[in-house]
């Protein structure tokens, strides 16, 4: 997948006006349902909490995401990760900036990303999560924090893992190397599944300080039925 300037949609070829999709394509692609739980994301009746996140609260206090993890955003979302896609970032940052709605009581003083070990970042190339971070910031005029936030422990991929292992596979992955006290603080990711990895470093900033952690992330993972 190759995404330039007057080239066609990047999904099914037609003429996308120098976007990356066309508007056909970009409205097929897998959106949330409208009602859903605010700390977790998941869809919910009437926007309520949901059962897991009332009997085990995450670290995070909101989440926000725009689309559900699946065809044919998974191909996007896979392609930008690991095949050298970075030239979606833009168009992944602005949907994301679409479904972020900045009040004065949620308006976040920093955006920090999920945080890539140095040798799968030396491997990738780049921080995909980072990327999006970046445009994300100017795009909503928020303050970025790159590198306030690392991960030191080198543990396996957690998309390998059984879910049940997550938690346990990235416990204590994270350090921050900043005060964040008295900050609210926004993590961006591009993907949420079990929402393992943002719950363990929404527990580093608040170790570091931080009093408000919101998640915001491109696509949520629903469990199966």
């Amino acid at each position: 997948m190759q995404a330039h300037i007057g080239q066609p949609c990047l999904l099914c070829a037609a003429d996308a006006h120098g976007a990356t999709l066309c508007p056909g394509c970009l409205a097929d692609l897998p959106r949330l349902a409208e009602h859903r739980c605010p700390v977790c994301a998941l869809p919910t009746a009437l926007g309520e909490v949901c059962g897991g996140c009332l009997k085990h609260p995450p670290a995070f206090d909101a989440s926000r995401a725009v689309f559900q993890y699946g065809y044919p955003l998974d191909a996007l979302l896979q392609h930008y990760k690991y095949g050298q896609g970075l030239y979606l970032a833009g168009f992944l940052a602005e949907q994301l900036a679409a479904e972020i709605t900045l009040g004065i009581d949620t308006r976040p003083d920093l955006i920090i990303p999920m945080p890539l070990h140095p040798k799968r970042l030396q491997e990738r190339g780049y921080n995909q999560a980072g990327e999006i971070a970046k445009r994300l910031a100017r795009r909503l005029a928020l303050p970025l924090a790159l590198t306030a936030c690392t991960r030191a422990k080198d543990a396996p991929p957690q998309a390998s893992l059984p879910l049940k292992a997550r938690r346990k596979n990235i416990r204590g992955a994270f350090v921050c190397n900043v005060d964040l006290s008295g900050k609210r603080i926004a993590l961006v990711d591009d993907v949420m599944t079990t929402g393992a990895s943002l719950n363990e470093l929404a527990k580093t900033v608040r170790k570091a300080g931080a009093v408000e952690v919101q998640a915001w992330v491109v696509a949520r993972t629903l469990p199966m039925r």
